[in-house]
């Protein structure tokens, strides 16, 4: 039978209660901003189903499908890819998962993708043709409202 000192009991505890430490800092609690997250998600999943430019539904422009005559251009399809990678993958990834470096790349990544959908709104406003409709505009404001979202759960863990 082995009996422990009691320096030894203590530092076995102290490297316990440094592990659980560290698990809870890694962790986040999003609350009812996960059913706001969760919402805004569907939205933007719905917003694949409503025209982005003229005719063309946001499916069609994130697979390359859309009809070569609309000229729609690189940046709004690197918008819709980029939105669903970040705006429903990584925020389904921070959401399950409850970690707080998912929490983090899905605001920072969010504020990206959201400059990225302004300037794809700026180019078809620009670009002489057919400007942007209801569902490139809806995207871009729901992953604004995820990079809000996200900031606001990584800023209250800090």
């Amino acid at each position: 039978m082995c009996v422990l000192s009691k320096a030894e009991g203590s530092a076995g505890s102290r490297r316990a209660l440094t592990g659980s430490e560290r698990e809870v800092l890694r962790r986040i609690d999003p609350g009812t901003r996960a059913l706001v997250i969760a919402s805004v998600m569907l939205v933007l999943v719905l917003c694949s189903l409503l025209p982005w430019v003229r005719g063309a539904a946001g499916w069609e422009v994130l697979m390359g499908q859309a009809d070569p005559a609309l000229k729609i251009g690189l940046l709004p399809r690197l918008f819709a890819i980029n939105s669903t990678i970040v705006g429903i993958g990584l925020s389904a990834l921070a959401l399950i998962t409850r970690r707080w470096i998912f929490a983090f790349l899905a605001g920072l990544a969010g504020v990206v993708v959201t400059f990225e959908g302004v300037i794809a709104i700026w180019s078809r406003q620009t670009s002489g043709a057919e400007g942007p409709s209801i569902g490139l505009l809806l995207a871009v404001a729901c992953m604004a409202v995820l990079a809000v979202q996200w900031m606001r759960i990584v800023w209250s863990r800090s």
